[in-house]
């Protein structure tokens, strides 16, 4: 059984910084690729960032240059690092992964899914 369990999520002030993780279990995650969704209160869940096996990675316009997504296949571990955050950044964060390595957008493309972690930023 896929499982995967975000954490890191919390309060931080609007410029400040958090490291979401993601730890994976249940196969080996290495070849697969993997994403960071989030989802507002009364908004749809939407694309955040993507990292593929071999670490090509993609960006949603607004968290570019801000957000760092990376990879420990040794840990099976997934990370989002954000920086300069705003408070339209608060939301619930996901992560997922797929049963296919190459990297996509959409949110239907993506097979298993964690919990979220909430993360919030003041103004």
């Amino acid at each position: 059984q896929v499982q995967l369990v975000e954490s890191g999520g919390g309060l931080v002030q609007a410029g400040g910084s958090l490291r979401l993780s993601c730890a994976a279990s249940g196969r080996t995650f290495s070849s697969y690729a993997m994403g960071w969704f989030r989802q507002a209160p009364g908004k749809e869940r939407e694309f955040v960032s993507t990292i593929s096996g071999l670490g090509n990675t993609y960006y949603a316009d607004s968290v570019k240059g801000r957000f760092t997504i990376s990879r420990n296949n040794a840990k099976n571990t997934l990370y989002l690092q954000m920086n300069s955050l705003k408070p339209e950044d608060t939301a619930v964060y996901y992560c997922a992964t797929r049963r296919r390595p190459g990297l996509t957008v959409t949110i239907s493309d993506y097979d298993f899914w964690g919990q979220g972690t909430q993360v919030t930023v003041s103004s």
